[in-house]
């Protein structure tokens, strides 16, 4: 079981820490194979969507390009997991199950949040383009 974590501020960063947590602890039980090899990747791809949040968060200028990023981020953890179901390196199906609904929750508000700052964008982009 995976302790909640401390402190959330969003929706998305109390999913990614979550998500981060349970899959350091999946990724401990995998085979020694897999353990240092796609395990490895996991972790840090989970961590890299982690600092992608941080940064969409905190960088406001740059936050469309983080944003984009994240939600492509988050594609390829998806894409990490279902290969690591694939090589039986999950300890059994639920706890890839609940890794891949973790990554699903994270992935739809990840590419919700581009989706509203695109309209965002093009909405103040045409705004200004009739004053």
């Amino acid at each position: 079981m995976v302790k909640r974590p401390f402190m959330w501020r969003t929706p998305i960063q109390r999913d990614m820490e979550i998500l981060l947590l349970h899959l350091e602890q999946a990724v401990r039980s995998f085979p020694r194979y897999h353990k240092y090899t796609l395990g490895s990747e996991i972790r840090v791809q989970a961590m890299r969507c982690m600092r992608l949040i941080q940064r969409a968060l905190h960088d406001k200028p740059r936050q469309k390009e983080h944003l984009h990023a994240l939600v492509l981020a988050v594609d390829d953890l998806k894409l990490q997991l279902r290969l690591a179901k694939e090589l039986n390196a999950f300890h059994n199906f639920a706890q890839f199950e609940q890794a891949a609904q973790g990554a699903v929750r994270v992935g739809k508000q990840a590419g919700g949040w581009f989706k509203r700052t695109l309209a965002a964008n093009t909405a103040t982009h045409n705004s200004s383009n009739y004053e």
